[in-house]
């Protein structure tokens, strides 16, 4: 019984240890949860015994070389305390302030929009005109029946396309806009980049036979689509917000409903002007 309780308590300090406790702590919460009272030079003894010991000399060669990886990856997104959690989960021995000083020198950008709580934005590049188009459907007044779509030169920023329909889910729709597009500017593009909707399935299958290679149409996330999303924001502050505003007073004073025959009703009196701005 005694070996057995013995057994115990080891097995409990070197748990707790590894779980980053103090020495008081350790004896604390043996006490409160396990009914376990052992004095402080008990543990000590057992923690010399296992080889257990908190303050090692730490190892800055090894410290450096994994913050520099961690920065070059994922790393560069997060603080020192998250820093010295990956260090101690590598076995690596150092203190906070060391992860830290280690930080303001290797990543000295990174602390300091970290300190101004700033996002780091990734550098857009594309090789010249025509390289790249994005293209994405605006949904903000969709719910009053108008639905825009539009295509953006990623290089020189030029608005290939911008369009107010009753819808821009339609691919053969969507599929219009870009033959439209490349009749009217005498080529294609050498990439399209566009969500995984449906409706962008047609401008797909032609820009892929065009160009005879499957990474001519690059899919991704609408809201990591940069260039697209850049008009969007413009489009809605020099524009779209007005409309926004009004169909909403419409809608707040009950004279639209959502319906078919409502939608069709703004659709008749303000499509055009929609368009035109």
């Amino acid at each position: 019984m005694i070996v057995l309780l013995q057994h115990n308590v080891t097995r409990l300090c070197v748990e707790y240890f590894e779980l980053g406790l103090q020495q008081q702590e350790i004896l604390h919460v043996m006490e409160l949860y396990h009914g376990i009272v052992i004095s402080t030079r008990t543990l000590q003894r057992k923690l010399a015994d296992l080889g257990l010991r908190r303050r090692q000399p730490p190892n800055m060669y090894a410290a450096v070389c994994f913050i520099q990886e961690q920065v070059a990856q994922t790393g560069g997104l997060f603080g020192y305390r998250w820093m010295h959690t990956k260090c101690k989960a590598k076995g690596i021995p150092i203190t906070r302030d060391l992860v830290a000083t280690i930080m303001q020198v290797v990543d000295p950008q990174g602390v300091e929009l970290r300190l101004r709580r700033r996002l780091r934005r990734r550098e857009y590049f594309a090789k010249g005109p025509n390289f790249i188009w994005h293209i994405d459907g605006f949904d903000k007044v969709k719910p009053f029946g108008i639905a825009v779509h539009g295509c953006i030169d990623g290089f020189s920023r030029q608005v290939i396309w911008l369009d107010a329909h009753i819808s821009n889910n339609d691919p053969k729709l969507v599929g219009g806009y870009f033959v439209t597009a490349i009749e009217k500017l005498g080529g294609c593009p050498c990439i399209v980049r566009g969500d995984r909707g449906t409706e962008n399935t047609t401008v797909c299958d032609m820009q892929r036979y065009i160009r005879r290679t499957e990474r001519s149409f690059l899919y991704g996330r609408s809201t990591a689509n940069q260039r697209i999303e850049f008009l969007w924001g413009i489009l809605r502050r020099q524009c779209i917000q007005y409309w926004m505003d009004i169909l909403g007073i419409l809608q707040d004073d009950g004279d639209f409903s959502g319906d078919s025959l409502d939608k069709q009703l703004v659709q008749f009196c303000f499509m055009d002007r929609v368009q035109v701005c």
